[in-house]
């Protein structure tokens, strides 16, 4: 058998167990230690083994459990409804205030958590109720979450690019950089979609009554009260590292420090919040170990194969694609596959593909993970099984269909879409601050 014969078993196996709905680290190293063990005997047992070893070794799988428990406390702890609140009222004399406002919501939220799945819950538990009572469109208000919360993905501290550095062995400072104007640009892309829709339609989004605006002077001095642990916090992580005081492990600390630190000060801090905080938190962190570890065991068995080359072959020499189209058709099959696996899947099982020959195409590998990024928030919205989409049905009011949710995402996705356009002509938007900061 040809080793792209064996390439293509390898995948056609790992997308059958992935189907009978085993959980993606247990398909991955199955796969990947029966392939080894039948490729080379009993001496392809140490390659799991040599993986597991890699992952102990790799200092930045520090700042994971850090950066998860960061996320649980500030939402466990309610800090995020005080924020909300804050947004409320100043956004509020705005038609689609409290939309934008959300979107506001979301960006601090990502900037304090690194997943998406946060946002959802903070948006549809505080944010859709009251964009409901107060007669906004439900489907407008449905899209704005589920594409606010999909920012949690690339706004730094972002799990999901810790995890790409650490499978494609970049650095995740430098990526963490690379994703915080695209997030911006994808936030701004949102409101101002937002902004002009309820230009068009004002009764899609409308203003505060009055009387929840009239609010005394020193009570609205206290709600920007706040904003400030929330920005303290945001500072303590991305502020101190990007200034150089502190590195990417020590920010981990610094953040989970912080967060715990505003739970004592608000008086949040019970046994029930850190007991919560504490389960997820090693829930979260040891799926995500499972899954490098079998990703590192599946990436070094197609190593071993030459798969990268084989693949370079098909698609140069055999189909004639530009290095642009090989980038192109990457994008879209990342768009196909996410809308029956998450991220993680996905970039387990194309990254020991894709980024080796990325690298060897001349692109740069910290650009292509923030496509990569972007890409999984499109594949997060798109159904039929996208994972926003089915968060959104589960914590929605019963008024709100899986109609609306799957037809809310529409322009929002069509905006996404224009935002990796950007960002693939013009590659500074992403590249510009780490190259500032680290001069390359």
């Amino acid at each position: 058998m040809s080793y792209e014969m064996i390439g293509l078993l390898m995948f056609t196996s790992l997308m059958i167990m992935l189907l009978t709905g085993q959980r993606v680290f247990g398909a991955v190293g199955f796969v990947a230690a029966a392939a080894s063990l039948a490729l080379w005997g009993n001496g392809g047992a140490e390659m799991p083994f040599n993986a597991s070893i890699v992952l102990l070794n790799w200092y930045p799988m520090l700042t994971l459990p850090l950066f998860i428990f960061m996320g649980y406390m500030l939402s466990e702890s309610g800090i995020a409804n005080d924020l909300y609140k804050m947004f409320h009222v100043f956004m509020g004399p705005l038609h689609g205030g409290l939309a934008i406002g959300t979107i506001v919501l979301m960006v601090a939220i990502s900037a304090m958590n690194g997943l998406s799945v946060a946002g959802m819950a903070i948006g549809s538990s505080i944010a859709l109720p009251e964009m409901l009572k107060r007669g906004y469109d439900k489907r407008m208000v449905t899209g704005v979450i589920q594409a606010g919360s999909s920012l949690g993905i690339m706004v730094p501290p972002s799990i999901v690019l810790v995890l790409y550095g650490m499978i494609a062995r970049q650095p995740v400072s430098q990526l963490w950089l690379a994703g915080v104007f695209p997030g911006l640009l994808l936030a701004v892309l949102f409101i101002g979609y937002i902004v002009i829709r309820c230009k068009l339609n004002p009764e899609m989004g409308p203003v505060l009554p009055k009387e929840e605006r009239d609010i005394p002077s020193w009570e609205k001095f206290k709600l920007l009260g706040a904003g400030v642990l929330p920005l303290a916090i945001v500072f303590s992580v991305t502020g101190l590292f990007m200034m150089g005081v502190t590195s990417l492990v020590e920010s981990s600390a610094v953040g989970a420090a912080a967060a715990l630190l505003a739970a004592i000060v608000k008086k949040r801090l019970s046994r029930e919040v850190m007991d919560n905080t504490l389960q997820q938190t090693l829930g979260v962190s040891c799926m995500f170990m499972w899954i490098i570890l079998a990703a590192l065991a599946y990436g070094a068995v197609f190593d071993g194969l030459g798969a990268v080359h084989a693949i370079e072959k098909l698609f140069i020499e055999d189909w004639g694609l530009s290095p642009w189209g090989v980038l192109i058709m990457m994008q879209v099959s990342y768009i196909v596959m996410g809308m029956f696996l998450d991220d993680t899947a996905m970039l387990v099982i194309v990254a020991p593909l894709y980024i080796p020959l990325i690298i060897h195409l001349g692109f740069n590998p910290i650009w292509y993970g923030v496509l990569y990024t972007v890409t999984c928030q499109i594949a997060y919205m798109t159904p039929p099984f996208g994972y926003n989409l089915f968060l959104m049905k589960a914590m929605a009011p019963k008024e709100i269909t899986l109609v609306d949710i799957y037809s809310s995402i529409v322009p929002f996705v069509i905006l996404m879409v224009i935002g990796l356009g950007l960002i693939m002509a013009f590659p500074e938007i992403a590249l510009y601050l780490p190259k500032l900061y680290f001069g390359k």
